[in-house]
């Protein structure tokens, strides 16, 4: 009898001791909970975020805000210091004035509205918007050789590409040469016959590459006036190419409509010339050239050169000095006269240049010691580099509206983890009253709270690198987590994003309310610091900053001693897709789960401008592999030994999915067990099945990195009222 008792002691501890280590589960109620901190609750709960003036001709400005879901109006008068608030803006300056005739998104207006461009049949035609006639200003556009055309590569859209001139009569454009580089092919999904995409998508394979043809249109006259230089390459000194940002970049008429600057760049990105056009005769001038070693950038946002031929001046940009700064030209001799802004700090955006007063006022980063340096403020200078002020002094990213006479300005300012305030000042910086201060009462209200902010050193303790961690709301320090690295590698962007104030970054609060830590880094090769920052893995894309990320890590963890680095999981998309790919085949006894989301695997497959710009031109190894096979994911798939998400849109046409079906290929050929998840016509960013590939990127992390149950087939859906 007693041996009978002692078993059965034994065997009940044993249950126990089962019952004790069976798998967390999570519910319904938990996931609930998660979805508490996804965007389309919180930016709700935020009131008087931020305040973005609209300037009126007696100097005055009004906003509106948004206060427990109503809108409020508020008229401001500088001068009186004076704030009237309503709840309609007729009460406050009457009817708003009707704004002129704007055509559509595939036209653009004149500046003084009075007539619109557009593409028609690979010509560029005008309307005018009082007459409705229509007039075709160019006859020679053929298929893939057209005028203003933006319909290659990545983005590929109907909008014409165009700079008016100030007097509204000319327009600077150019004749795009497409029809020798590379089609793309996507396939739509539906019953019977498949419906095929196809259109130009030049890749760094392509010999040659698109080349516009540059003209200025005299829309009086109807006459068209080729500019006296040989075809230039599609590129741009801000970004990949000269539309980045769907205008007409580089390109900046003078105040009487005589002349037009800009800037020729070469393909590799590495040489960029300033000119200027006689827009009668179509002469040339060459101003200035730069060329660097590895990639010429003017700015960070914004395009920062200027053309003064007032005061025969040129602006310009560089980082010669390993700081991006601006620097005064001589317009006629093409010689420096003087470096404006100097020192270990880098100027990303000029955002007005004051002639009368030669003074710039322009956004700043790393400048003020002991402060985040991707913080940015607003400073003014005089065009001989004297007179430096900061006019922003509060701890923050300052975000300004400057008033049309550049009396006053309103600034936004705050931190990922401090909300917004926003103040009226002077052009001296001055602050001449407050105006409004984000309230988040509403928002703590359901257990909000602000991510972390962290630093580290970066792997080879060359840099300080910054980034945010999210935990629980219900952290318990005791306790071990699983980690996620939540990455971006850039080069031209990073994983954090702005310094300013969110209520939601994504979803990275609400998995770690599931019960992980997620940590972002921005590592070097990310942008917004010095340039050797910057170009710390120029010409090798596949560094992908993971061995910054993995040594964070580390530090966090002996900071953090509730972070589990036995358990490391990885998640981006697009270029963080690439990068979560890497990281599990070259780094898999330190990352265990990695979901890899519409990755540009083999920058072969991807547009060519982008990795021209990063990597350089393809060319042969000694090994005899081209510098761009080298970094392609594919050839290390066989090294996965963890779990891996892949996801695709199969209608992508920024990333195409034949750059994860090549990584698929070869998961398959090394018998590698993963998971896939393909989105039938979705795009870049999944669209409606966004909240989808939320949901299913919570499950396979809670199933294989935390290694509990989740509850099947939760659904995430916006409130009704929101959408």
């Amino acid at each position: 009898m007693r041996k009978i008792v002692t078993l059965l002691c034994a065997l009940s501890i044993s249950v126990s001791g089962m019952a004790q280590q069976s798998p967390k589960k999570l519910t319904t109620q938990d996931y609930e909970q998660a979805t508490k901190f996804l965007g389309f609750n919180t930016y709700p709960l935020v009131d008087k975020s931020n305040v973005s003036p609209n300037w009126l001709k007696n100097g005055s400005f009004w906003y509106d805000i948004r206060v427990n879901g109503d809108r409020q109006y508020v008229l401001v008068d500088p001068k009186k210091k004076s704030k009237q608030t309503s709840n309609s803006l007729e009460e406050l300056i009457g009817n708003p004035s009707e704004n002129q005739q704007r055509g559509s998104w595939t036209e653009v207006a004149s500046p003084d509205g009075s007539k619109v461009v557009y593409i028609k049949d690979w010509n560029l035609w005008m309307r005018d918007n009082k007459t409705g006639e229509e007039t075709q200003l160019t006859k020679d556009g053929e298929k893939n050789y057209g005028y203003a055309t933006d319909n290659a590569g990545w983005k590929h859209s109907d909008k014409p590409i165009v700079l008016w001139s100030p007097d509204s009569k000319k327009i600077a454009t150019f004749k795009q040469d497409q029809r020798h580089v590379s089609d793309m092919y996507l396939v739509e999904t539906k019953v019977g016959e498949p419906k095929l995409e196809e259109w130009k998508y030049p890749i760094p394979q392509d010999s040659a590459i698109i080349k516009i043809e540059r003209v200025i249109i005299d829309t009086e006259d109807n006459e068209i006036t080729k500019l006296n230089i040989p075809a230039d390459a599609r590129r741009g000194t801000l970004c990949d190419d000269i539309a980045c940002d769907g205008s007409f970049g580089d390109n900046e008429w003078a105040p009487d409509s005589e002349t037009l600057a800009f800037a020729s760049v070469s393909r590799d990105h590495k040489k960029v010339t300033l000119r200027v056009a006689d827009a009668e005769t179509g002469e040339v001038r060459d101003i200035l050239t730069e060329e660097v070693a590895t990639q010429f950038e003017s700015g960070q946002g914004t395009i920062n050169w200027h053309y003064l031929p007032e005061s025969d001046e040129i602006i310009w940009y560089s980082e010669r000095d390993d700081w991006g700064h601006l620097y005064l030209y001589d317009l006629e001799s093409g010689e420096l006269r003087n470096q404006i802004t100097k020192g270990d700090f880098v100027v990303t955006s000029l955002v007005e240049v004051d002639q009368d007063k030669r003074k710039l006022y322009f956004y700043a980063q790393g400048k003020e010691e002991g402060h985040d340096p991707y913080f940015s403020y607003f400073y003014s200078i005089n065009f001989n580099g004297k007179g430096l002020k900061l006019l922003t002094p509060e701890n923050g990213t300052h975000s300004v509206s400057l008033s049309p006479d550049n009396n006053y300005f309103v600034d936004n300012y705050s931190q990922p983890n401090v909300p917004n305030v926003a103040v009226l000042r002077d052009s001296k910086g001055r602050k001449i009253m407050d105006l409004e201060k984000a309230d988040i009462s509403r928002l703590e209200a359901i257990g909000w709270q602000a991510p972390k902010p962290i630093k580290v050193k970066s792997a080879d303790e060359q840099w300080d690198l910054y980034g945010l961690m999210f935990t629980p709301t219900n952290l318990d320090e005791s306790k071990k987590y699983p980690v996620i690295n939540y990455i971006y590698p850039g080069p031209q962007g990073g994983g954090v994003g702005p310094r300013a104030f969110y209520p939601s970054r994504g979803d990275h609060q609400s998995l770690a309310e599931l019960g992980f830590i997620v940590v972002i880094i921005d590592g070097s090769c990310n942008p917004g610091r010095s340039k050797s920052f910057h170009d710390a893995c120029y010409g090798n894309m596949g560094d992908n900053t993971l061995e910054d990320q993995i040594s964070g890590l580390k530090q966090l963890a002996k900071k953090y001693p509730y972070m589990d680095l036995d358990r490391v999981g990885v998640w981006g998309h697009s270029g963080g897709g690439f990068a979560t790919a890497d990281a599990m085949f070259s780094y898999p006894e330190f990352y265990k789960v990695g979901i890899s989301e519409s990755g540009n695997h083999d920058n072969r497959n991807y547009e060519d401008d982008w990795g021209e710009r990063y990597i350089g031109l393809i060319e042969e190894t000694e090994n005899g592999k081209t510098n761009y096979e080298l970094q392609a994911n594919q050839y290390n798939a066989a090294n996965l030994q963890g779990d891996l998400l892949i996801a695709h849109g199969n209608l992508d046409d920024n990333v195409p999915p034949y750059n994860s079906y090549l990584v698929i290929d070869a998961l398959i050929k090394a018998n590698k067990d993963f998971d896939l998840i393909i989105f039938p016509n979705a795009r870049h960013g999944y669209g409606t099945d966004s909240y989808y590939m939320t949901r299913r990127r919570w499950d396979y992390f809670v199933e294989n990195l935390m290694g509990a149950e989740h509850p099947k087939e939760f659904k995430i859906e916006m409130p009704e009222r929101r959408r």
